[in-house]
């Protein structure tokens, strides 16, 4: 497993600044020591707080955060810590609360210190330039810190920004060759280029170092998976199950690994037990939205409008507006009537502004995929004017954040409309900026072809077959994909 974090869900950006500049972009005075150091009077703070991070590069997403409370209990000023709550926690008003904490506490800290809860409170706030400024400020100041850069690589790779990602997991090994934590996510990274051999190479090492830990026997079967190796994904899963029963990324692992196998009766039985155990409430409202995706996958749509309905009320009644959103999204995204599906889109957007505690970087990122699939869905309905409309909320959201997610939400709705008009050149410009999603490869394909590039429909065409996610876009879109062309 690697982590999906908590500031998004399957998710994924990547500030374009990162792109565009050197990643240490100003001239900042390097720590006095070669590590960051954390302000705290109390040595049984610290222990906690160095356990969770143990904890949180071992993938142990809830025991870190359970460390972390258990930290600032010992030490209510432990900045850092509240910080780490914040960026970890799936709970809307703890991560508000924990935020507030850090930020207060700022002044008081080590400059180090300060940029790190800098990092994470502008990037929670919406403010990407910022937090990016932060986090490389940061890095430039304990270049040879291996733990910093694989928290700041790690949170990129999570946001989709494999290529900064790579370099990052590169300098943390060239510190310490057999880092486990940067092996994981270099894996990870190489995996998502499809260079699997090189990802398979990795993991062998990761699993190495680690043999009596489940996480690295997790990620291989995730790894296996992302390759079509299906079986060989189930036996690691239930290796690392074996392992440590507690370990639910696994149960969820198997729920998604037969999903996608096409056992939609068996997911249901592995997504039961992940619910059944599942650590928090923000977990197991998510693991129920994968279970109304097998519903989906067998074509029954009336049974996964029962179960995102259910999803949707259970996480209203729990205060998780973002995964009340997310429910009622995905719900609009396979209904065969563009009226309804807008209806859908309406109560989700209504659904993030319930309460003021989610982050404006959730709220922000899930509203522009409502906008996304509004645009396209109004278009298709007749209704024009709510198209534009929609369309032109997405560009104004895009044009005023860094945020990739927003960024791809914007590329794919203006290159979908594009496509519509067989405007196929602009089209391209558009759906390039958006290519990790299953409905823009599919278009993609048919923009490749109508433009007479035979060589990237072929390569495209290959990259959506092999595709093997479970996300709803991947349900709709890669089967029936694979059905017309078998995958060679």
């Amino acid at each position: 497993m690697r982590r999906s974090s908590s500031m998004k869900t399957y998710a994924v950006f990547v500030l374009a600044l990162s792109l565009a500049a050197p990643l240490f972009a100003h001239h900042v005075k390097k720590g006095e020591s070669s590590t960051l150091p954390v302000t705290t009077s109390s040595p049984k703070a610290r222990e906690l707080y160095e356990k969770g991070m143990q904890d949180y590069e071992n993938l142990y997403l809830e025991r870190c955060n359970e460390d972390w409370r258990a930290a600032v209990k010992e030490d209510p000023n432990l900045a850092v810590a509240w910080a780490w709550i914040a960026f970890n926690s799936g709970n809307p008003q703890e991560v508000s609360e924990a935020r507030a904490k850090a930020k207060a506490l700022a002044p008081k800290l080590t400059p180090g210190e300060q940029l790190m809860v800098s990092w994470i409170s502008k990037v929670q706030e919406g403010d990407f330039l910022g937090g990016i400024t932060a986090m490389n400020d940061m890095l430039e100041m304990y270049p040879r810190d291996k733990h910093l850069l694989y928290l700041a690589g790690n949170w990129l790779m999570g946001e989709n920004g494999n290529d900064q990602a790579q370099r990052m997991m590169e300098k943390a090994l060239a510190i310490d060759k057999n880092f486990p934590a940067a092996l994981n996510d270099l894996a990870y990274v190489e995996a998502r280029n499809r260079q699997f051999a090189k990802a398979f190479a990795a993991m062998d090492r990761y699993t190495l170092l680690l043999p009596k830990e489940p996480n690295p026997q997790d990620s291989y079967g995730e790894l296996l998976r992302m390759a079509g190796n299906f079986e060989g994904a189930l036996t690691h899963y239930r290796a690392a199950l074996k392992m440590d029963p507690d370990f639910v990324s696994s149960q969820l692992g198997l729920g998604d690994t037969f999903a996608l196998m096409g056992n939609q009766e068996q997911a249901r039985v592995e997504y039961d037990k992940a619910i059944r155990y599942a650590h928090t409430e923000a977990d197991r409202l998510t693991y129920g939205i994968q279970r109304a995706m097998t519903y989906v996958r067998e074509g029954n749509y009336a049974e996964a409008d029962k179960d995102l309905q259910e999803v949707a009320e259970n996480a209203h009644a729990k205060e998780q507006d973002l995964q009340e959103a997310q429910a009622l999204r995905q719900m609009a995204e396979y209904q065969a009537d563009d009226n309804v599906a807008l209806k859908h889109l309406k109560l989700a957007e209504e659904s993030l502004s319930h309460r003021s505690t989610i982050s404006a970087s959730d709220r922000d990122e899930e509203l522009s995929r409502i906008l996304r699939i509004r645009t396209v869905r109004a278009a298709r309905a007749g209704n024009q004017s709510l198209a534009d409309q929609s369309l032109h909320h997405l560009e104004t959201l895009a044009n005023g954040s860094r945020n990739r997610v927003i960024q791809s939400s914007y590329h794919g709705a203006a290159g979908t409309l594009l496509m519509e008009q067989k405007k196929y050149e602009d089209a391209i410009a558009h759906l390039e900026e958006d290519q990790d999603n299953p409905f823009t490869m599919e278009l993609l394909v048919q923009a490749y072809y109508q433009t007479y590039q035979p060589d990237k429909v072929h390569e495209m065409e290959v990259k959506l077959r092999g595709t093997n996610v479970p996300t709803m876009e991947q349900a709709l879109v890669v089967p029936a994909a694979r059905a017309k062309r078998p995958t060679s």
